[in-house]
């Protein structure tokens, strides 16, 4: 198989990197990495949010299970910021960007009661999972099997947190128990 010439595919040549995936790819499969990691930072501090407000009978368990899921979601992020320009793309530059891109939305409120801080970052847990999945799907038909492989480790982090979520609000009252 003949070894494909690297293409040039951002205005500056300092940010280039070589690579064999079409420049259309790049610019399709970073731009979607870049959204992605707009949701990863919204997804960490909500869940940093909740898990610094948490109250209620449960506290210790929510408050512990929230401060695993956000170390789990910031030790996603470097890694898709860095796949975008392993691959000759580019990524955030502010939280301004990410803002603007983040399909997460944002909770602000005084007070969330535990029971509907585990149902918010369920519901957007298993968002995050479809999104990624979609994302997959470009990855894939690219041939970009490093950042299609990540994905799916990715997909199945956001999966299990979905699914520990749900059992913790499954049959619970408002209360917390």
């Amino acid at each position: 198989m003949a070894k494909a010439k690297p293409v040039s595919r951002i205005g500056s040549d300092r940010l280039n990197t070589p690579t064999d995936l079409d420049p259309n790819d790049v610019k399709k499969i970073s731009e979607g990495l870049t959204v992605l990691l707009s949701d990863l930072f919204a997804l960490y501090i909500k869940t940093k949010n909740f898990h610094w407000h948490v109250s209620g009978p449960n506290f210790r368990d929510y408050h512990l299970l929230l401060d695993d899921q956000s170390q789990q979601i910031f030790a996603i992020i470097d890694a898709v910021g860095e796949r975008a320009r392993k691959i000759g793309g580019t990524t955030l530059r502010s939280i301004g960007q990410a803002k603007t891109l983040a399909r997460v939305q944002d909770n602000d409120a005084e007070y969330v009661g535990p029971l509907e801080m585990l149902k918010e970052l369920r519901d957007d847990n298993k968002a995050l999972t479809a999104h990624m999945r979609e994302l997959h799907a470009v990855t894939d038909e690219a041939n970009d099997v490093a950042t299609t492989s990540q994905l799916e480790e990715w997909i199945d982090q956001s999966e299990e947190r979905t699914w520990f979520l749900y059992e913790a609000t499954r049959n619970a009252e408002a209360g917390g128990h």
